[in-house]
């Protein structure tokens, strides 16, 4: 256990950071996977909304940086080959 002032604070601090971080990474995971549940129906219209949502939380994520620009890349090229690949 921390005995310093600014030690204890740091632990409050990161706690915080931590949730609101996972807020962040469960709305864009939610998103994906609402993206290709809208892909594996086949539902064309569907799956080009859900993609615009997944790429906004996506963004949002990676500029509280919560995850990395490679990862953002990857997904948001991989997603958009699939819904492109429906039509």
């Amino acid at each position: 256990m921390a005995n310093l002032k600014n030690a204890k604070k740091r632990i409050l601090v990161n706690e915080r950071k931590n949730k609101v971080n996972s807020l962040y990474r469960a709305s864009m995971k939610t998103a994906i996977k609402n993206t290709e549940k809208a892909i594996l129906s086949g539902d064309a219209k569907t799956a080009k909304d859900a993609l615009q949502v997944a790429i906004k939380r996506i963004d949002k994520a990676a500029s509280k940086g919560v995850v990395t620009p490679n990862f953002v890349a990857r997904k948001k090229s991989r997603l958009t080959k699939k819904v492109n690949e429906m039509k």
